[in-house]
């Protein structure tokens, strides 16, 4: 039984007619979303609006295996798309788009969202990259993405590992950034009851290495003061040791994951958000979730240098930019921003400034047409 989904909503004509000069994209109108991915994952679901709010016709494709999927989509009667995408984490589904796209004689982009020769050595730490595993990883993933037209990265630093340690064209390459569900993550006003006269610092998360939840609870001994609340949300593997690591901090408070929908009213509370601090190599090459939620919601944010950021942004001082693994920095910035409460209201504002800037859904749409362009063979 075939799954097939036509996108109904009329097309952004005023973004077409703009983007006219972009040239072929604007006589694409269907879309083959290929491999066994999760269509309500952010990444997934934000890059279907776009391209359903750009007057895209959908189908879907959600293979058995994923090994035997070009086998299988002989026994779907799809009607002939433009493109064919393959969604995030679904390596092992490009072998058997891209045979099809062949068959059709039609690009294909994929979206890895991470690597997973990165994920298994770096960030796992599964074997030594200079091991004979890692390696066959390491080509396991280069022969795969040299089949895409288009490999999409989410930053300018995981498209230049992505060029530089799987050896794709740079040509080939191009980012979409993660960005933010802006009809969800909306600039707000602050809900901290300011009669409790305590501030809040707020990280939410999986606990995971990359994030650098130490350094957070290292930082929060520095600055002591008791108006200063450190609130840690989520659940993980490092949350244990995080909560030894704190008992002796009384201005530390845990508190456990709360559903996504509840995420803007509990940011809405906090006075400061924090992105990540960890040093390690996905760290350098990623920019998390909360930080375009955060951005979104209009409030101050402090997080770590990294060259994942569009470089303009380091122009700006309103993000609070310190170094990775340095809890004495990230002490002394809370301790600066808290010193003038005043102004964190006019911070959060700003921040959203700059998130329209660079990661808007206009900027979005922008980069995705500019992504199926390149798909198309168009100079531009």
């Amino acid at each position: 039984m075939k799954e097939v989904f036509f996108q109904k909503s009329r097309p952004n004509i005023g973004f077409q007619r703009n983007l006219i000069n972009s040239g072929e994209w604007c006589r694409m109108s269907s879309l083959l979303w290929w491999g066994r991915s999760d269509r309500d994952y952010s990444r997934n679901r934000i890059v279907l609006t776009l391209l359903s709010e750009m007057g895209f016709q959908i189908q879907y494709f959600h293979p058995r295996s994923s090994y035997t999927g070009f086998m299988e989509a002989h026994f779907h009667d799809f009607e002939k798309p433009d493109v064919i995408w393959v969604p995030c984490f679904r390596q092992k589904d490009i072998l058997s788009a891209s045979r099809w796209a062949k068959k059709w004689n039609i690009p294909l982009i994929v979206d890895p969202l991470i690597s997973a020769y990165e994920k298994e050595v770096f960030e796992r730490n599964k074997w030594s990259p200079e091991s004979r595993k890692a390696e066959k990883r390491r080509l396991w993933e280069a022969d795969l993405f040299s089949l895409a037209d288009v490999v999409v990265a989410d930053t300018p630093a995981h498209a230049e590992f992505f060029s530089e340690t799987l050896g794709v064209n740079p040509r080939m390459l191009s980012v979409l950034y993660v960005s933010a569900e802006t009809d969800f993550f909306k600039s707000a006003s602050s809900e901290r009851n300011p009669a409790s006269g305590r501030h809040e610092i707020l990280f939410y998360g999986s606990f995971l290495q990359l994030q650098g939840v130490d350094t957070i609870v290292q930082a929060a001994g520095i600055f002591p003061d008791m108006n200063v609340r450190w609130v840690l949300l989520g659940d993980g593997e490092l949350k244990p040791a995080m909560e030894k690591a704190a008992r002796r901090h009384k201005n530390i408070a845990f508190e456990p994951w709360i559903p996504y929908a509840s995420l803007p009213s509990r940011i809405a509370q906090a006075d400061i958000l924090l992105g990540i601090f960890g040093s390690t190599k996905k760290a350098e090459l990623v920019i998390p979730n909360k930080m375009f939620q955060a951005m979104a919601a209009g409030k101050p944010v402090i997080t770590r240098y990294s060259k994942a950021y569009p470089p303009d942004m380091f122009a700006s001082d309103v993000i609070g930019w310190v170094p990775c693994g340095d809890p004495a920095s990230l002490a002394e910035k809370v301790r600066e921003w808290i010193r003038e409460p005043e102004k964190l209201a006019q911070r959060g504002e700003k921040t959203r400034e700059l998130f329209d800037r660079f990661f808007s859904k206009e900027k979005m749409k922008e980069m995705l047409s500019n992504i199926l362009s390149k798909a198309s063979g168009e100079n531009f």
